[in-house]
């Protein structure tokens, strides 16, 4: 041991590192990363969703404006209230494949109840692909 008169003594044996700790978690890690190997090499089957086709044609659409008088227009030609039903039902039966869709342009002053007859005709005609559209 070194001693002088300004300083303190050196002792040698604080110099090593301790490695016992660093070793004993090394240890666990490689443990660890044995039993998680076999693990993580394992595939699991799966099927993604896959893209739907791009469609060119779209679907015919019909447009059916209720005025605040309560009238009807079917594709701009005025229509009475009581010819929807079968109008309907003709476009229905069309194209069973692509139905078309049909745009209701409610006026906001018309009235709800002819709104609410108009869509139970359509529910009841199996128009299920209904738009409300706005101006």
């Amino acid at each position: 041991m070194a001693v002088s008169a300004f300083t303190q003594p050196i002792d040698r044996d604080f110099a090593d590192i301790n490695i016992t700790p660093l070793v004993d978690v090394m240890l666990v890690l490689l443990i660890i990363f044995m039993v998680a190997a076999p693990t993580l090499t394992k595939s699991v089957e799966f099927n993604l969703p896959q893209p739907a086709p791009h469609i060119v044609d779209p679907p015919q659409r019909i447009h059916l404006a209720i005025l605040a008088d309560g009238s009807v227009t079917w594709n701009g030609a005025a229509q009475p209230f009581s010819a929807l039903q079968s109008l309907m039902e003709v476009e229905a039966q069309r194209d069973a494949k692509r139905p078309p869709v049909l745009e209701i342009d409610a006026s906001g002053d018309a009235d709800y109840g002819v709104v609410t007859r108009v869509l139970a005709q359509a529910r009841s005609a199996r128009l299920d692909n209904i738009a409300f559209v706005q101006r």
